[in-house]
């Protein structure tokens, strides 16, 4: 008796995904050719916490390394030169390494590292998800005023 609810079970069941398919096959087709035919630029669909690729605003950048010591895959690299004053000689952020955390945007103080919307960075050439932010010479990290102290204090 077993045997025979077991083929009626097998039959039954195979009929069932069977019709599911034949539906399928009647309908229209709901994929979206990207970037051809989509109603808006898929730039206007994200939402507002998407994190695209990492910017770096050299003009408030300090140097301060923060955002390379909170990275935890290090795919940060920047490199500083002590001369007559601290100058950034190299600011890379390896976009194939990142895994988008956010962290480092977080314990930036002056926030001149963040996210940007930017998506779109095919290539068979891993080199060029190497962004550099430093080209040719180096740069003069960014130094805060100081608050002036209160007059009469």
């Amino acid at each position: 008796m077993n045997y025979f609810r077991n083929i009626f079970e097998a039959l039954r069941t195979t009929v069932e995904g069977l019709t599911i398919t034949a539906s399928h096959l009647m309908r229209r087709p709901i994929t979206v050719q990207y970037p051809d035919r989509t109603a808006r630029p898929v730039i206007d669909m994200l939402p507002p916490t998407y994190r695209g690729f990492l910017d770096v605003d050299m003009g408030i950048c300090t140097g301060c390394t923060l955002c390379m010591k909170a990275c935890p895959i290090q795919c940060i690299a920047i490199e500083l030169i002590k001369k007559d004053a601290r100058l950034i000689s190299r600011f890379d952020i390896d976009i194939g390494l990142c895994m988008f955390c956010g962290l480092c945007t977080e314990v930036c103080p002056t926030g001149a590292i963040r996210f940007t919307r930017a998506f779109e960075r095919a290539t068979p050439n891993l080199d060029e998800l190497n962004f550099r932010f430093v080209k040719g010479e180096p740069v003069v990290p960014y130094r805060p005023k100081k608050a002036e102290k209160a007059e009469g204090s």
